[in-house]
């Protein structure tokens, strides 16, 4: 009995110090994008933002195509959001399908400090 007691409080103690280091997962909004740029070796994308603030988010795997032809996505989310590691872009002339990785805020809002 104590050997179920002691591992059931072990594995209570894992759970409670990894919540926290649990990020919440980065969205933006396509409403408030003012400018998509590739980065020119197909491995990211830089997000201008409305309020002056600069996202990159870091593709899963190269997307070559994505620099030369734009792209395009679906966006099911009713609040018009894009969130890390769960969208897909398509490439607009070739159709080769990206997903995004996650995101790093490079610049904050305007006024707001890191």
């Amino acid at each position: 009995m104590s050997k179920f007691l002691f591992g059931t409080t072990m594995a209570l103690c894992l759970i409670a110090v990894s919540a926290p280091a649990m990020a919440a997962t980065v969205c933006l909004s396509t409403r408030d994008m003012k400018q998509t740029k590739p980065r020119d070796d197909g491995t990211a994308i830089t997000f201008t933002m409305r309020d002056g603030s600069v996202w990159r988010n870091d593709l899963k795997g190269r997307c070559p195509d994505l620099r030369f032809n734009g792209f395009a996505w679906t966006i099911h989310d009713p609040a018009a959001q894009v969130c890390e590691n769960e969208q897909t872009l398509r490439v607009l002339r070739s159709g080769e399908i990206c997903q995004l990785g996650k995101f790093t805020q490079e610049k904050p809002a305007r006024g707001k400090t890191m």
